[in-house]
């Protein structure tokens, strides 16, 4: 496996130490804790006996954004601590800088909400500057493409929050929700270059499931066409000597997906098409011959995995949670699903917010998580999760001997 050491900056002299850490899994004691709030059954003694047994590292589990749940994410520390947790596969999302350099990101637009940008100088450069609540929400818009690559080296990543009522830049930057925490944060973290983070995920052990993000910027920006964006992503792969194999793209534009499976094979078998349709009008999971196109016309575009949220998946029957029409229909097309994002709303006590709508009339608490992760598992049959924090999915993966 890929062993490089110090080749691509002073930032990743730390890899053999995040190394020797991720070896051995850590799961902590939430995953003890989620049990624990369960209902009495079949599931929760299962989950209770692989209590005090080694965790295996799993590609069921992957690291959305790293563990960004406690730290900031897509940095050297998020990424460490997703595969200390067992996340067999981890995600960089993927844009680009305003001389064109890939770097690791939600999205183009989000420095103002995920690093110190708006604390620095650099704020002078942003889209748009802070702008103090009154009669508005505040605002700001600070984008990679704004700044060069040197530029957003210097730049220390937050958690990815923001107070819209504040009126001083500080306040503004201060707006982490209750459930996460400031506490891995207080230095900053550490942003990353795409390759870099191919660099510290291969040595973590971990295999990559880049996303090609949508740019802010309108294309082709400055000579660099959507098909250069797509096609570099894959050619730092393929300059880190990282097998097709190991990696994952994903996209919300089926267009990109369509690139890599006609123009990189190797990588386009394992292309990811994130499902973002809900966004369309009159988009019903339960009513998957609606959608265009079909479940068996994306199979027949060559498209192997299909990545929808977690709500689209489920769907509530005689008061249980059961596998959606969607997800009957994914399947019978022969498409392999990954779901998304488990530990990203929060408590589960009003009902799961936004990634358990389709459930929420049965969700009434943070016991119901493993009970949700297994009906994905074992009745949609999903391949992989995303989670805020890998642990959780991890300790499940490992003690139902997935792999």
């Amino acid at each position: 496996m890929f062993r490089k050491s110090c080749v691509l900056g002073a930032v990743m002299c730390a890899v053999p130490f995040g190394a020797a850490l991720a070896r051995d899994v850590e799961v902590g004691p939430r995953p003890a804790f989620l049990i624990e709030k369960m209902a009495d059954g079949a599931l929760k003694d299962t989950l209770m006996a692989c209590s005090g047994k080694p965790v295996e590292r799993t590609l069921f589990s992957i690291g959305h954004r790293g563990a960004p749940l406690q730290f900031p994410e897509h940095t050297r520390e998020s990424y460490s601590a997703a595969a200390r947790m067992g996340a067999g596969i981890i995600e960089c999302d993927v844009t680009f800088t305003s001389d064109k350099q890939l770097v690791c990101r939600h999205a183009q637009n989000d420095l103002h909400t995920t690093t110190n940008i708006l604390g620095t100088e650099l704020a002078a450069k942003c889209t748009q500057g802070f702008t103090p609540a009154g009669g508005d929400k505040a605002s700001a818009e600070c984008r990679t493409s704004d700044i060069t690559l040197a530029e957003f080296r210097t730049l220390k990543g937050k958690m990815d929050a923001a107070d819209a009522s504040a009126e001083t830049v500080g306040d503004y930057m201060n707006g982490t929700a209750p459930w996460r925490t400031d506490l891995y944060a207080t230095a900053g973290g550490t942003v990353m270059t795409h390759a870099e983070s191919i660099a510290l995920i291969g040595s973590l052990g971990a295999k990559f499931t880049p996303e090609l993000k949508a740019p802010s910027v309108e294309m082709p920006y400055d000579g660099f066409t959507q098909a250069d964006y797509a096609q570099k992503m894959i050619d730092e792969y393929k300059a880190a000597g990282i097998p097709a194999s190991d990696v994952w793209a994903q996209s919300f534009n089926l267009d990109d997906v369509l690139y890599w499976i006609e123009n990189e094979p190797d990588f386009g078998r394992q292309a990811v098409y994130l499902d973002g349709r809900d966004s369309e009008d009159g988009f019903d999971p339960l009513k998957p011959d609606t959608l265009k196109p079909s479940m068996q016309e994306l199979a027949d575009l060559g498209v192997n995995y299909i990545a929808p949220p977690i709500w689209m998946l489920l769907t509530v029957s005689d008061g249980k949670i059961v596998a959606s029409p969607y997800a009957v229909a994914a399947k019978e097309a022969g498409l392999r699903i990954i779901a998304w994002s488990f530990e990203r709303s929060g408590p589960l006590n009003s009902g799961g917010g936004w990634y358990y709508q389709s459930v929420s009339d049965v969700i009434s608490g943070d016991g119901q998580m493993y009970e949700v992760l297994d009906v994905l598992a074992e009745e949609v049959g999903i391949n992989g999760m995303f989670s805020d924090w890998p642990a959780t999915v991890s300790y499940y993966a490992s003690c139902m001997g997935l792999k």
